[in-house]
């Protein structure tokens, strides 16, 4: 059984690839909201309730099968297309990049070989007022969540339209929460 602090071992964590400002995994940006459900099926479950603004899903989080209250993924929408994914630190898939691997690693590993990569690919790097590092021409942003006593790397996915600023908490179009502590 999960807990809210169990970390996913990555020999069991579900494997995706990252394609910079097009998709993650099965996911790709511009998928309606059921056409979201159908690509997880199998592997993660939606939640029983989804935040919706009149009448719209503005986003929704998705589950390992039998782990209520342990969302391995949050998502976003913006006019009911899919813009952003979130993927926890502690039992979402395990993202790469090429072949660095986003979910679950200490921070200053990752952004280490974050800044490498952008700088051996001249992709731009910008640090958010909360020191969080990522790319606008790659549609990432490298958060952090706690667990337990660790901190372990949470990345924030966009599609090209929320990519402009996406590091900017005053500016960018990644909503509130994503920026709040929730996570810790």
């Amino acid at each position: 059984m999960l807990t809210a602090k169990t970390v996913v071992a990555e020999c069991d964590r579900i494997q995706w690839r990252l394609d910079p400002l097009v998709g993650v995994g099965p996911l790709r940006f511009g998928m309606m909201y059921e056409d979201v459900v159908e690509a997880l099926d199998g592997f993660l479950e939606p939640s029983a309730e989804s935040t919706r603004h009149y009448g719209h899903v503005l986003s929704d989080d998705f589950y390992l099968p039998h782990s209520s209250n342990n969302s391995a993924l949050t998502v976003y929408y913006d006019a009911e297309r899919l813009v952003c994914v979130v993927v926890n630190a502690l039992r979402g898939p395990q993202v790469t990049l090429d072949e660095m691997s986003l979910v679950g690693r200490l921070p200053s590993e990752l952004e280490a070989d974050f800044v490498k990569y952008t700088a051996t690919h001249g992709y731009d790097l910008r640090c958010g007022q909360y020191g969080d590092p990522g790319s606008e021409q790659l549609g990432v942003v490298l958060r952090a969540q706690r667990a337990g006593d660790v901190v372990l790397s949470r990345p924030v996915l966009v599609a090209p339209s929320w990519a402009e600023r996406c590091g900017d908490v005053s500016e960018g179009r990644i909503p509130e929460a994503e920026w709040r502590d929730r996570h810790w």
